[in-house]
């Protein structure tokens, strides 16, 4: 399986690198970035091949690529790779706005190739284990979820995080999307309206984009679940952030943290508490399945389409933000197939 990797600029194509080469049977050839100093530095750096342009790289020969760049450059990326019959893993967000999400997902359909988006915590142990708790409806029905997704400003790492032209947005477009797929995924539908706050109060924001939000939401099922999406972590922080979710059954409470690598139920008796082990990685779970996708020829566990359903909500959010009225998305009433 012949990889390439398109830019280096979001932070977890360094990771990335180390996923590819973690396969037994994937190679990467090679990458390429449009900023030729940071391409060369992280291709040294990493022990990568550079290659001048990203249609020098596409024309290896390519099975799939996973396009690292800046936010509001995905589309741009992913439509060249389509073109050239390259399968995609695409990191998140998909694209900054619904049209030019709906264009990748299109291109990629009309070449045949595999469209995967960077969801990774779908493949987190404790957020698949307790995925099946809610499968088996340990906590009974859920009535309300609360979630977290806080980190450092990454701008810390890269500076394009916080200028709008290329981010599209700050710590909504960055932070909502995990929450909104687990959420999706753990329940079966989809968000039915949105109501957001944002602020740029946080330390190390520019006054381009927001540095914190707090997302609300409905779900078409009439659940309701909120969101913190905070570059709220300092430099000091022990971790550069985390992710956990909290959900309320009609039986007891289900609270999962990614991070920790922990799940703790509480089935309203004594707690139980189960530990995953240290050393599960997502990415590693998150990049063998894009491989076994295109190797199988079949779609993958995240879809364009789930990447388009967490982008309607940012969306929504940045309106709602904009005029202080929460926003009704077009899919209510609507249920996501069964996995």
């Amino acid at each position: 399986m012949r990889l390439g990797l398109m830019s280096f600029a979001h932070v977890h194509a360094e990771a990335y690198v180390q996923n590819i080469r973690g396969i037994l049977d994937a190679q990467l050839v090679g990458a390429a970035d449009d900023d030729p100093a940071r391409g060369e530095h992280f291709a040294a750096k990493l022990g990568v091949q550079p290659f001048p342009t990203y249609q020098d790289l596409l024309a290896q020969h390519l099975d799939g690529v996973i396009v690292c760049s800046e936010n509001t450059r995905h589309r741009a990326h992913v439509e060249m790779a389509a073109r050239a019959g390259v399968s995609v893993l695409c990191e998140k967000p998909l694209a900054t706005t619904l049209p030019d999400a709906r264009a990748m997902i299109e291109a990629s359909a009309r070449a045949g190739v595999t469209l995967m988006v960077a969801f990774p915590m779908r493949f987190s142990a404790p957020v698949l284990q307790a995925r099946q708790a809610v499968e088996e409806g340990i906590v009974g029905k859920i009535g309300c979820c609360i979630g977290t997704n806080q980190g450092q400003n990454p701008r810390q790492q890269r500076e394009w995080f916080v200028k709008k032209q290329l981010a599209g947005g700050g710590a909504v477009m960055d932070h909502t999307v995990h929450l909104v797929d687990i959420l999706r995924w753990y329940l079966r539908t989809e968000v039915a309206e949105v109501y957001a706050q944002t602020t740029e109060l946080l330390p190390d924001g520019n006054g381009e984009v927001e540095t914190g939000g707090l997302i609300l939401l409905t779900l078409a099922n009439g659940l309701f679940a909120s969101i913190d999406c905070s570059w709220s972590r300092p430099a000091s922080y022990p971790t550069w952030g985390g992710l956990t979710l909290e959900l309320i059954g009609e039986r007891g409470v289900l609270r999962v943290d990614a991070f920790r690598q922990n799940l703790i139920i509480y089935p309203g008796r004594s707690p139980e508490i189960q530990w995953q082990p240290w050393g599960s990685d997502a990415n590693q779970a998150m990049m063998a399945e894009f491989v076994s996708a295109i190797r199988e020829h079949r779609g993958p566990a995240v879809t364009g389409t789930d990447g388009y359903r967490a982008l309607e909500v940012i969306t929504a959010a940045y309106e709602s933000a904009r005029t202080g009225q929460p926003v009704r998305l077009p899919v209510a009433g609507q249920h996501t197939e069964r996995a």
